[in-house]
């Protein structure tokens, strides 16, 4: 079985389970604003697009970089591993969470857009054929209190950091040679890439109740910066509540922004997840 066939597979599995939960009967429901302690645990998948430019110092280039843009790619088709989970622990309106997210994905579809050359920066019209290896870890931890508790809906203030480390191998043949003697390129190789940043962050989040029932949306949106320009997240979801927990299925968004170096990266598209709350 390929990597994306077991994917597939997975996803489907997923998606089964979350259509046979909601038949059964709506459960009582656990009160997270009783006063006492409660827990979550949130295991899930996500399925972004990825999109990002990355600028490399070069080797035997004699001045700058080169750039490239990645994407977007299928999660399915370049997913080598992943492990995705959240966290939480309430007293009545205050809260802390966190979340962490490790993605790695290979062979991503590479475009390289500029050579910054011995005169400066130029687009030259190489013929090239790239792919990159990338692995992401995002940590958010955050602290939240909650100003609006309304049988309609809730809404949660939070404040925290998150941190990012990305590791990049782009792997690079030229296929057309007509410039390489004037830019002092080789004509195939690799090079690597690694940043770490750390991020203050604020937001809300929250959910929003449909009557009785045991449907809700839940919402988040938060923004940030410290050693990224700057650096954004949201989800937007649907979730259907029982005894132990929810199923919840969204569509999510994180991107940062680092202008010093010419540098982004965003993740965005749906999201699966099953919570375990006591």
């Amino acid at each position: 079985m390929t990597r994306s066939t077991a994917l597939k597979t997975v996803l489907s599995v997923a998606l089964t389970g979350a259509s046979l939960a909601t038949a059964l009967p709506a459960p009582a429901q656990v009160d997270p604003f009783d006063g006492d302690w409660h827990y979550s645990v949130t295991p899930y998948l996500w399925l972004p697009n990825v999109n990002a430019n990355l600028s490399y110092d070069f080797p035997r280039l004699q001045t700058n970089q080169l750039k490239t843009e990645i994407g977007p790619n299928s999660y399915l088709e370049n997913l080598e591993f992943g492990l995705l989970v959240t966290g939480e622990v309430r007293k009545g309106r205050w809260s802390a969470f966190t979340d962490l997210i490790y993605m790695d994905f290979g062979n991503q579809e590479t475009k390289v857009r500029d050579i910054t050359g011995p005169r400066g920066r130029e687009l030259f019209e190489l013929g090239v054929q790239s792919e990159t290896d990338l692995s992401s870890t995002l940590w958010t931890l955050a602290g939240a209190y909650t100003v609006i508790q309304k049988p309609e809906f809730n809404l949660d203030v939070l404040l925290g950091f998150r941190y990012l480390g990305l590791d990049t191998d782009l792997r690079w043949e030229f296929v057309r040679d007509s410039a390489l003697p004037e830019l002092d390129l080789i004509r195939a190789g690799s090079v690597s890439k690694n940043k770490e940043n750390w991020d203050a962050i604020a937001g809300v989040k929250g959910q929003i109740f449909f009557g009785n029932t045991p449907w809700f949306m839940p919402y988040y949106l938060d923004i940030g910066a410290g050693d990224s320009d700057w650096t954004w997240q949201a989800l937007l979801g649907i979730a259907y509540r029982f005894d132990w927990g929810n199923v919840n299925l969204s569509i999510r968004s994180l991107s940062y922004d680092f202008d010093s170096d010419d540098t982004d990266l965003r993740f965005t598209g749906p999201a699966i997840g099953v919570s375990f709350v006591w």
